[in-house]
């Protein structure tokens, strides 16, 4: 981490907690680590009512309804599941959520608003994955580079009848190397990064719509321990707030979208994927359904689908500029 980064971040870290002093915030320090108790969100984010129930805690007012667990990473906001960097903990009786995660996800999600400059894009850079001779995963019905390359163009025609600038990396079956996309997507200005993919594995029993954003400054990829180079700022950590704001409107918008089909929701999740740490714009990488498994396979297949998970890539992009231009 830089000291110039390192400084920035204790200054944002000061000014919230500053902020938050009228609300009463509580802070506990736990092996190291600062976190928040659940009663200081809700006075912070004017929640109506915080109701316990067990291990469990649910937060709501008009807008947003938010239940975490405690010994959970699982946190679910209006119906969409977050990944936190670091399981919730009880202590003395009190949930608590670590500071890390109050910053990098939940008060960008919640106050999007506040992300400054965020929602002043002018493209949209749309990031079809694999091509040419990487046809990513393969089933009887197609390749996965196929299936991008198709609910690519469907988003870029339904940005561009709103009147949305669209670039896309590739608009054919060719192939990019990682690095070549992230330079072609770093020779635009305000831009936002949506790089297109479909998942496979789990010995065909894994299903569900996933979305990753990078992990910020010290937080590991999904699924494996921190290594040295985490510690490292990358391009994508100017975005970190946005990253998650991007993400919550487009995971959100097509699992609303697809609901129709039954897709399981796996979760907006952290992650140090090339184009997430490289690109310089906010940047997501969203993961529309598993070609590995049989009932989601077909419905990958069938353009109805391919059209929703489209729609809802666009409607998400829509979606994001309002929340972070409006107050």
């Amino acid at each position: 981490m830089t000291k110039h980064f390192r400084l920035l971040t204790t200054l944002l870290f000061s000014l919230l907690f500053a902020n938050a002093a009228m609300a009463g915030w509580e802070t506990v320090n736990i092996r190291d680590k600062q976190y928040v108790t659940a009663r200081s969100l809700k006075s912070f984010y004017a929640f109506k009512t915080l109701t316990r129930s067990g291990r469990k805690a649910t937060l709501e007012n008009t807008a947003v309804k938010m239940e975490i667990s405690a010994n959970s990473q699982e946190c679910i906001m209006n119906s969409v599941k977050f990944i936190l960097s670091y399981p919730v903990v009880e202590h003395s009786g009190r949930l608590l959520v670590s500071r890390i995660d109050l910053s990098k996800l939940i008060d960008p999600v919640l106050r999007p608003s506040y992300i400054r400059g965020a929602g002043n894009f002018r493209t949209v850079i749309l990031d079809p994955g694999h091509g040419g001779k990487d046809a990513g995963a393969v089933n009887q019905y197609g390749t996965e580079a196929g299936y991008n390359l198709i609910v690519g163009r469907l988003v870029r025609d339904i940005l561009k009848r709103h009147s949305y600038n669209v670039i896309m990396t590739r608009e054919s079956d060719r192939y990019l190397s990682l690095q070549q996309r992230v330079a072609f997507a770093n020779r635009y200005q305000n831009a936002i990064f949506i790089s297109i993919h479909f998942n496979a594995g789990g010995r065909r029993q894994a299903r569900g719509i996933e979305t990753f954003t990078l992990s910020p400054v010290g937080i590991a990829h999904y699924g494996r321990s921190v290594k040295a180079s985490d510690h490292r700022e990358r391009n994508g950590n100017h975005q970190d707030s946005a990253n998650i704001a991007l993400a919550t409107a487009i995971h959100g918008r097509t699992l609303q979208r697809t609901r129709s089909a039954s897709i399981p929701d796996r979760g907006i999740k952290r992650a140090r994927y090339s184009v997430l740490t490289s690109v310089k714009h906010p940047a997501i990488l969203i993961e529309g359904g598993f070609l590995s498994h049989p009932t989601e396979a077909r419905l990958i297949h069938s353009s109805s689908y391919q059209f929703n998970v489209a729609m809802g890539i666009a409607e998400g992009i829509m979606r994001y500029r309002s929340a972070l231009t409006k107050r």
